[in-house]
């Protein structure tokens, strides 16, 4: 059977259902569309709006357990000493040099926005001592400000 043949039997179905005007009449003691109906909130409006904002919950809190494991997922395979930086010296407003050491040979970066390039491999690995990291002790602002001032 094709579309058309399935729509003219739906609309013969349709057509011979028994239509009472009971089914649609008022109760006979309270008028249709009685004051005390029309002024009530819709069923369901409260209710309603509670599923939208749980599942909008749901989807950020989803969300947010992907995005941590994936950080997690991805520093797991990571090794701390597989790569140090040694040294970083700035070449420029946006650009730097940076002497990293990878396993045992030394590597001189040119480091720019968007791109990373090998300046030198070093036969000879340098004795340097690794840079210091982002949380190593350093003078705080009210430090450095007092000492600018003679105080």
């Amino acid at each position: 059977m094709n579309a058309r043949t399935h729509i003219v039997a739906a609309a013969r179905f349709l057509c011979a259902l028994p239509v009472s005007g009971a089914a649609f009449a008022a109760e006979p003691d309270r008028p249709f569309a009685a004051p005390d109906a029309a002024g009530a909130t819709a069923p369901g409006t409260v209710t309603g709006l509670a599923e939208v904002v749980f599942a909008l919950a749901l989807v950020l809190a989803a969300i947010f357990a992907a995005a941590w494991l994936m950080r997690r997922m991805r520093a797991f395979g990571v090794r701390a000493d597989a790569l140090d930086v040694l040294a970083e010296v700035p070449l420029g407003p946006k650009e730097r040099a940076v002497l990293i050491r990878v396993g045992k040979s030394q590597l001189l970066l040119g480091v720019a926005p968007g791109r990373v390039s090998t300046l030198h491999v070093l036969p000879e690995p340098l004795d340097v001592a690794p840079a210091a990291a982002p949380g190593d002790k350093r003078p705080s602002f009210r430090d450095l400000l007092a000492r600018s001032l003679g105080k």
